[in-house]
C-alpha cells in the first residue's frame, strides 16, 4: 500500500469527481456563451482584441476561432464545433449547445449515482 493510499484512501476518488465536474462546467460554460445568439433574433458578440480592435459577430464559428479557451475540454467542443463549420458550413453554435445540453444531463444522471461509463454507453447507443 502506498503512503498516498494509506494517508487518504479516498483521495483518488475525490480528485476524478472534482476533474469530472470541472469538465462538465467547462462545457455548460462555454455552451452559455453560445447560447445567446442562435437564430434570426441571436444577439451579436463584442470582440475586441489585444490591440483595441473591435469585431461584431454572431457567428458561431468567428467567435469559437476568436476565442482564447484555456480549458482543454472546452478547447475540444470548439475545435469540434468549427469542423462542424468547415465541412458543412454550418451549425457550430448548435453543435455547442447540444454537446452543453448532453453534459448537463450527464451532469443530472451522475448526482443520482449512475456511473460515466453508462452514460456514455447510453448517448453511443442513442448515436447509433
Amino acid at each position: 500500500m502506498s503512503n498516498v493510499q494509506f494517508l487518504n484512501p479516498k483521495a483518488e476518488v475525490l480528485k476524478r469527481v472534482q476533474a469530472l465536474a470541472m469538465n462538465i462546467n467547462a462545457a455548460m460554460g462555454l455552451s452559455e456563451v453560445m447560447k445567446s445568439n442562435l437564430g434570426p433574433k441571436g444577439t451579436l458578440k463584442m470582440l475586441v482584441g489585444g490591440a483595441g480592435q473591435i469585431k461584431l459577430t454572431k457567428d458561431g464559428n468567428v467567435l469559437l476561432h476568436e476565442m482564447q479557451i484555456q480549458h482543454p475540454t472546452a478547447g475540444m467542443i470548439a475545435r469540434s464545433a468549427t469542423a462542424q463549420d468547415d465541412i458543412v458550413g454550418d451549425g457550430t453554435t448548435s453543435n455547442v449547445l447540444l454537446i452543453g445540453d448532453l453534459m448537463k444531463q450527464a451532469q443530472r444522471l451522475i448526482q443520482e449515482q449512475v456511473h460515466p461509463r453508462i452514460i456514455t454507453e447510453g448517448y453511443e447507443l442513442a448515436r447509433k
